[in-house]
């Protein structure tokens, strides 16, 4: 039986490899530590990502596959469009990150929990007051109707969740968000674990071992740490053509 590594409280840099997580549940890592924004980060850094719901001990994850966007692949497709059509919504960028955070975390119809628990709701939005997570929301009036955040690393943008109160207000986050992801460089979004909701968007899965690779290779490029806010002018909006 694999005994699963407690990480050490004050190492906050030091990961077991990835590539030794466990293949049941998948992905498996670690259990400990703290979610303070270095150890964070340095997760991230490695290919690694928090998950764990309330009552239980903070659990760190590499699955293998992962499942990641190519942000030069995702287009706004004919169904979307002419779900967008008549539609006056408009696209922020970092304009409401906490607010999005929180509607991620809210209860939804076809799950009874949330993995959202408010300590981690409180590691991010410190991650975006210190310029590494970063939201899309997308408004009708000045009501949200949808969102998605994650958080920065190099060139690598790790996606966590998105929300949507009406219907496409999801899919037009994450494609706002691809779009500007791909202007800026950064060719991959990760999506952490596959299922049908994200694979039907255009997701795909990459083997554990090439996405540490990626991860290497894109954590050690230049970043953009700051807010993203000033990319609002940049987004194509609803309405005004692919």
């Amino acid at each position: 039986m694999n005994r699963l590594p407690l990480l050490d409280a004050e190492a906050w840099d030091r990961f077991p490899d990835p590539c030794h997580a466990l293949a049941e549940p998948n992905g498996l890592l670690a259990f400990g530590g703290d979610l303070s924004p270095r150890r964070l980060l340095a997760a991230y850094s490695l290919g690694v990502f928090p998950w764990f719901g309330e009552h239980e001990p903070i659990l760190w994850w590499s699955p293998d596959p992962r499942c990641v966007f190519h942000t030069a692949d995702l287009r706004i497709n004919r169904s979307l469009r002419r779900q967008l059509r008549d539609k006056p919504w408009r696209l922020t960028v970092d304009h409401a990150f906490e607010q999005v955070v929180r509607a991620c975390a809210a209860p939804r119809a076809s799950d009874a929990g949330t993995w959202l628990v408010p300590a981690m709701i409180d590691a991010y939005v410190q991650l975006h007051r210190l310029g590494h997570a970063h939201s899309v929301e997308v408004w009708d009036g000045e009501r949200l109707v949808g969102g998605i955040y994650g958080v920065a690393v190099g060139r690598l943008f790790c996606g966590e969740s998105m929300f949507s109160a009406e219907s496409g207000g999801s899919k037009l986050a994450l494609v706002t968000l691809a779009r500007l992801l791909h202007a800026m460089d950064f060719p991959l979004l990760d999506a952490q674990v596959a299922n049908p909701h994200t694979l039907g968007l255009g997701a795909v899965e990459m083997p554990r071992a090439e996405f540490l690779r990626q991860v290497a290779r894109l954590g050690q490029l230049p970043g953009l740490v700051g807010s993203w806010a000033a990319f609002t002018s940049r987004l194509i909006q609803p309405g005004a053509g692919d």
